[in-house]
């Protein structure tokens, strides 16, 4: 939801530059990734509406659903975000600031999607290849799609590669059709 982005924009701005300041960008992605996963959960999101339960109450909760060894600056950052009632924006602060975090360290998410699995020699091998063609660490995804029928399907920020056997078929329908 394009609102939430908006409203959620400046805390992962923040997050970044207490992370960044502290050496702790990995440290915060991770605990980040936990404490999204953690607010994502259908009765985690009830307690957050819960009118009856405190501040000091979703808090504490939230501090020790987020796994041990939370620094101050994250309980800190926690504590802001539900006196703010932003505590459900988590999910988005952590997107926003796994982008932050991959755009300082100059590194693009690729998504691959196959029609069959991908042995590591093959994924090793595509993801080198990527990187020199992109000139970029590269974090890759990979998910099987059966309906490309064969090869792969590639997408790199904007750009997408469409070396599947579907993407071919497509593409010679469309000839086919001028």
């Amino acid at each position: 939801m394009a609102e939430n982005v908006t409203i959620a924009r400046p805390y992962a701005d923040a997050a970044f530059e207490l992370a960044r300041g502290a050496g702790a960008l990995g440290p915060w992605s991770e605990a980040l990734d936990r404490l999204a996963v953690v607010v994502a959960d259908p009765q985690m999101r009830a307690c957050i509406a819960d009118p009856k339960l405190t501040d000091d109450q979703l808090i504490k909760l939230t501090l020790e659903l987020g796994g041990d060894g939370l620094s101050a600056e994250l309980q800190n950052f926690v504590r802001v975000l539900v006196a703010n009632e932003r505590l459900q924006l988590l999910p988005e602060i952590r997107d926003l600031f796994v982008d932050l975090k991959n755009e300082h360290e100059g590194v693009l998410e690729a998504y691959i999607a196959s029609a069959f699995p991908l042995d590591d020699a093959t994924l090793a091998t595509l993801k080198s290849d990527l990187e020199a063609r992109f000139k970029a660490k590269l974090n890759v995804q990979v998910s099987i799609d059966p309906e490309l029928i064969g090869g792969v399907r590639i997408a790199v920020g904007d750009e997408v590669i469409d070396a599947s056997v579907r993407g071919k078929l497509a593409n010679m329908a469309a000839a086919l059709k001028n």
